[in-house]
């Protein structure tokens, strides 16, 4: 008498190949839904479930990006020539063996053996996503399942802002929004290459599954900002280098800078004097302006542009030469310096130079001399004194100066003496 088991296993297989007929009609035509689909009892596929854990069917989850492919691969490890069976999230059969009941033309046989059902969806949507489910008639049959996971990248990423021209020192407030991402995008903000923080983020929960999510950063701009490009970058599995730029017009008032173009060393009396003017500012300032800080520019002064010269310097020429230039932002200015040396000082420059570096020399010749005369005093001073010290030795005990000036000749004679016993 059959079991329980094997009668269960044949009811299943005389209803799946009903419902596959039924199917192939034309009654169940799509992937979630039919007019009519035929569900086995609840019990049924609890004893599937309850059997797994003594089943060899195994599968994997598969994560794929909207619009692409996944591949279901259903796999027995030791099989007895037992059926294989892919069901939707619905439960309705994808593939009996290698035969497709249901009518979605983008499920499509990759490979069918003994071992292996493997199916491939193209063109995946956001609808494809759920639980699929591998079944294997063996008495008790067997269930395993695999999740599909669709990815959606944001269709559209865009950067706001307030306005396109900024003055340097305004704050710039700009928004960037990720649409319809699944799961939620990260948004992350550089200037250059320069990864920027303090920015805002808020997620909104979309239909299906999906989320917008918008950025907010505040930057205070400099004129080194102006066409530097601010990058919204999104961090999301279903796409690399995702990013859009703005770049940002700054406006600056004038940096202005006096150069000498000639001479390039002392300014002399009689010689000539150019002067350079550079400005540079946005928008481009239209003008430069020389004039002379408290007091006139000479007559013979000639001005072209940004260039100041002067043909022949004489002392009158000393002072400050300012350069001015402006724009709609604001105006600023550089001074220069004049000094007007006359021919012989300024060919005696160089010697006088010199001439301080000699005295230096001698002065400091002349100190380590004195240091020398100084130790040298000190010194025969102090042997000196021992000398008369041992010539009035005898005479420290004499009772007057002519016994002392006795000892003192019998002390020499004395040493005379020694000095014969010693040759």
């Amino acid at each position: 008498m059959a079991s329980q088991p094997g009668a269960a296993l044949r009811l299943f297989l005389l209803i799946s190949g009903l419902r596959a007929g039924l199917l192939q009609q034309g009654r169940s035509s799509s992937l979630h839904g039919s007019s009519e689909t035929f569900a086995l009892p609840d019990s049924f596929y609890e004893q599937l479930q309850s059997s797994g854990e003594r089943q060899n069917l195994e599968t994997e989850n598969v994560t794929v990006v909207e619009g692409e492919v996944a591949t279901i691969s259903c796999r027995v490890k030791n099989n007895d020539d037992s059926v294989i069976q892919l069901l939707n999230p619905n439960r309705q059969t994808i593939y009996f063996r290698d035969f497709r009941p249901l009518k979605d033309s983008r499920f499509q046989l990759v490979n069918f053996s003994s071992s292996e059902l493997r199916v491939s969806l193209t063109n995946v949507s956001i609808h494809d996503e759920g639980r699929y489910f591998c079944q294997l008639y063996t008495d008790p049959p067997q269930e395993a399942y695999t999740t599909i996971t669709v990815l959606i990248p944001p269709n559209n990423l865009v950067i706001d802002v307030q306005k396109d021209t900024y003055v340097e020192g305004e704050e710039v407030e700009m928004n960037c929004t990720a649409m319809a991402s699944k799961p939620a995008a990260v948004i992350r903000w550089y200037k250059g290459n320069q990864e920027l923080e303090g920015s805002k983020t808020e997620v909104e929960a979309m239909d299906n599954k999906m989320f917008r999510v918008r950025s907010q950063i505040s930057v205070t701009v400099l004129r080194e900002d102006d066409e530097v490009p601010f990058v919204c970058l999104v961090d999301h599995p279903a796409v690399k280098d995702l990013e859009t730029r703005q770049y940002i017009d700054v406006q600056y008032k004038p940096a202005v800078m006096v150069s000498v173009v000639y001479p390039q060393g002392l300014t002399r009396e009689g010689e000539p004097l150019e002067l350079s003017c550079r400005a540079v500012g946005k928008p481009r300032p239209e003008k430069v302006t020389w004039l002379r800080v408290d007091d006139e520019l000479p007559d013979h002064v000639l001005i072209e542009d940004e260039k100041l010269f002067i043909s022949s310097l004489n002392k009158t020429d000393n002072g400050t030469y300012r350069c001015e230039a402006s724009n709609s932002v604001g105006s600023s200015s550089a001074d220069y310096t004049l000094f007007v040396y006359d021919t012989r000082a300024a060919e005696e420059g160089p010697l006088g130079v010199d001439h301080a570096v000699i005295g230096g020399v001698v002065a400091v010749v002349v100190f380590a001399m004195l240091c020398l005369l100084i130790i040298l005093g000190r010194y025969f001073a102090r042997h000196k004194g021992t000398y008369f010290t041992h010539e009035a030795k005898g005479a420290d005990d004499a009772a007057d100066a002519d016994t002392a000036i006795i000892n003192a000749e019998g002390g020499q004679n004395s040493c005379e003496e020694k000095k014969e016993y010693f040759i």
